[in-house]
């Protein structure tokens, strides 16, 4: 099954990143806005386990803030991406996931340097990327949350997303 790791925060303001998700990225209506910690994975684990080495991993993070603001492009082989920025929080999300994919997803293939993010849109040509991008840059938005659990969500046929496990910091 396809599964993916990740935090889901909450913000006071979530309907000004719904709209822009909305907007510009596909996936909007089928996951709620998140940060990726591993990204999507096939694996037959059952998730009772995936929570066991989760929580040994993580045993020694607390609950911690983030603060998201600013926009950034990735433009990949397959699509671009329109990101929301993670300024504060980053370490403590990076470390997080070097944890995870140090010793439990080391054989996943990660050819590239994790920064933290929600992605609030997806584009198959880079054109749409730079004009949705040249719409959101100048916003002044500042979105502030505590991340206090890790959430394993299995991906289903259609890619919604299914919460399968919460564990708590």
């Amino acid at each position: 099954m396809k599964r993916t790791i990740m935090m889901l925060p909450q913000f006071d303001n979530m309907d000004v990143i719904e709209q822009i998700r909305d907007k510009y990225d596909p996936l909007a209506k089928l996951i709620q806005p998140h940060i990726t910690l591993v990204f999507p994975f096939e694996s037959e684990v059952s998730n009772d386990f995936l929570e066991d080495v989760i929580k040994k991993q993580l045993m020694y993070i607390k609950p911690f803030e983030v603060v998201l603001q600013g926009f950034s492009k990735q433009i990949d082989e397959n699509a671009s991406y329109l990101f929301l920025d993670v300024i504060m929080g980053a370490m403590e999300l990076q470390s997080i996931h070097n944890l995870l994919y140090n010793v439990n997803f080391a054989t996943l293939n990660e050819d590239y340097t994790y920064v933290p993010h929600i992605t609030v849109g997806r584009f198959s040509e880079v054109s749409s990327l730079n004009n949705a991008y040249a719409d959101v840059k100048n916003l002044n938005i500042m979105l502030k949350s505590r991340i206090n659990k890790i959430i394993i969500e299995e991906i289903a046929t259609d890619e919604q997303s299914i919460v399968v496990k919460e564990i708590f910091l």
